[in-house]
């Protein structure tokens, strides 16, 4: 249910979770007639309440529920994009990147190279990681760390590095 600040467009109101604010700018969007968010956020919402629903029981998302289900969707644009381009097909490519700009809007910016730099040399100093073979163990640690705002290939690789030197 959207909060009645949010349809009465009051700017100070902030909607009560995540999934809400998806559910307003969705009907924000349609008022709007644009049809890329439109169906970009409709499909959001479907990827979310599905989430909600699976598994024996239906439960509530959290707000970190349902940024992990933008950041899968996320994902899987960036995946189709790079699939359209390896195909030749350039205008499919540009499409999946527009929805994944704005499936991108909603989540936590993402961290830069030397902050994720810094919070891999802190996990691994105060786990006292130090050998390759701690991989599995460090790579725990600094994604918690990291919690979602940078890419596990891109951590890994970091880890790997300052564990191998």
């Amino acid at each position: 249910m959207v909060p009645r600040c949010v349809l009465m467009r009051d700017p100070w109101c902030m909607a009560d979770s995540l999934a809400d604010r998806l559910q307003a700018d969705l009907t924000a969007a349609m008022k709007a007639r644009d049809s890329l968010r439109t169906g970009t956020l409709r499909m959001a919402i479907s990827a979310v309440r599905e989430a909600a629903v699976a598994g024996k029981a239906a439960k509530e998302l959290s707000d970190d529920d349902v940024e992990a289900v933008l950041r899968t969707q996320v994902k899987r644009r960036d995946e189709a994009a790079e699939a359209f381009r390896d195909g030749g097909r350039d205008e499919a490519a540009d499409q999946e990147l527009a929805e994944r700009a704005i499936l991108s809007e909603y989540l936590p910016k993402g961290l830069d190279e030397a902050e994720l730099e810094a919070l891999v040399e802190q996990a691994l100093a105060e786990g006292g990681f130090t050998e390759p073979a701690q991989m599995g163990q460090a790579m725990k640690a600094v994604m918690a760390e990291v919690a979602g705002r940078a890419d596990g290939k891109v951590v890994s690789g970091l880890v790997k590095a300052r564990l191998t030197s």
